[in-house]
């Protein structure tokens, strides 16, 4: 797949030009991912958080985060504390938040990514510049949320877009595959934020790009999926990246070959994989990877094949699946996940279909949906099970980022109006 190809598709699905699911020889135009970084923190009024904590990471889908040990990083500017919150009652909608301009970043991005580091600034790495094709970034920034303002740190060696990135349990991050200049990638780099610099690490099997990275209990990362080198090679294989040898090995295949699935690290350890487009189709089915014994198993299925959706770890333990494309186009349907079942149910649903959106969950439990294709976002009330319309939060169509700050603000930056690349950042404050 060239780098003009992908351009293409992401520039198609925009425009809501993208093909329905029936077989194809080439790859879907809707496919573009939101490669998102979400921190789960424990809310005082929902059911109990799980017995893990989680994060998520990149890929068009994105997934819950880790919070590791602080780095041994020079010091940095301190992440206001987490407020209190007081809990709405059930049967009423708290207040809908606020959204107030931030600084920008020092150049426009889309498809780029947004991981929170330990010293809670934000690292945003890569993406497009605009709307076209050759102009993808190597350049990075740090957002500080103190300050309100962006600032270059070191590059990639490697410009990349459609990449994942993926916080360490040693603070540093690590980046995967992508597209480049020549192509899809299978280099990796990491980012270490006490020298605000970035280094070459060890290479995949395959090259990938709109696949799933996920940071799991042994602080080893699970690769799966995503387009490989060619035209419909829609990729079962996984990968395991190991922090301590810098290394990345094979492990179990997933039971179908999947494109901008989601991948959701439960509180049990388990990963749950979802959806995605397996070159011919949208898929409805699922499966659960075992870290113990390496394996992909089936679990039960959506009602909906989709794919470019989002997954999001409830504080309950389940797993909130939105939008995304599927056969017919854009979606607004919800869907919960139970582990403990291993089946899916429905929920309500959005208020607008979107796809390519990002889902960040809360610190009060709620989770806050933007971008899709409209400007205003929505919030889900998992104990309501109702999503409620909220304030227009980003200009933004596709292909930005939404970052859970420690102080519970959203920080929402980047992507594409359908007709430019943005650098203009939103936090949005609950």
């Amino acid at each position: 797949m060239t780098r003009a190809a992908l351009a293409l598709s992401l520039a198609m699905s925009a425009l809501g030009l993208a093909a329905c699911g029936s077989a194809s020889t080439a790859k879907p135009t809707p496919a573009t991912p939101i490669p998102t970084a979400t921190s789960a923190v424990t809310p005082s009024w929902t059911a109990a958080a799980p017995s893990a904590t989680a994060t998520a990471s990149p890929s068009p889908a994105p997934t819950p985060s880790r919070t590791p040990p602080p780095p041994t990083a020079t010091a940095s500017p301190s992440p206001a504390p987490t407020p209190s919150r007081t809990p709405p009652p059930p049967t009423a909608m708290p207040t809908s938040g606020t959204a107030s301009p931030t600084g920008s970043m020092t150049t426009t991005r889309w498809y780029h990514t947004a991981t929170v580091l330990a010293d809670g600034r934000v690292l945003v790495a890569g993406g497009w510049r605009d709307i076209g094709p050759d102009i993808g970034l190597a350049s990075a920034e740090l957002y500080n949320p103190a300050m309100g303002r962006f600032s270059p740190t070191g590059s990639m060696a490697t410009a990349r877009e459609v990449h994942t990135a993926t916080l360490l349990d040693d603070g540093r991050v690590l980046v995967a595959g992508g597209i480049g200049m020549d192509g899809e990638l299978a280099s990796a780099e990491l980012y270490n934020p006490a020298t605000g610099k970035f280094s070459q690490t060890g290479r995949m099997a395959s090259m990938r790009v709109q696949h799933t990275a996920t940071v799991m209990e042994d602080g080893r990362v699970l690769i799966t999926g995503g387009w490989g080198p060619g035209v419909l090679a829609a990729l079962a294989s996984a990968e395991l990246y190991d922090p301590a040898t810098g290394k990345f090995s094979s492990t179990g295949s997933m039971t179908a070959g999947r494109v901008s699935a989601t991948a959701t690290l439960l509180a049990d350890g388990r990963v749950l994989i979802a959806g995605g487009y397996d070159g011919a189709s949208y898929l409805a089915s699922a499966e659960l990877y075992d870290p113990e014994s390496g394996t992909f198993s089936p679990t039960g299925s959506a009602a909906s094949g989709r794919m470019v959706h989002a997954a999001t770890l409830l504080t309950d333990g389940r797993v909130l699946i939105t939008g995304g494309w599927g056969a017919n186009g854009p979606l607004a349907s919800a869907e919960l996940y139970d582990p403990k079942s291993g089946k899916f149910s429905a929920t309500g649903s959005m208020a607008t279909a979107r796809d390519s959106h990002t889902v960040t969950l809360l610190a009060d439990g709620r989770a806050l949906i933007a971008g899709g294709g409209p400007s205003m976002a929505e919030l889900y009330y998992p104990l309501l099970g109702r999503f409620s319309p909220t304030v227009s939060i980003t200009t933004a169509q596709r292909g930005h980022t939404a970052t859970l700050l420690a102080d519970g603000r959203v920080l929402v930056a980047g992507g594409e109006n359908g007709t430019d690349a943005l650098s203009g950042a939103v936090v949005f404050r609950p």
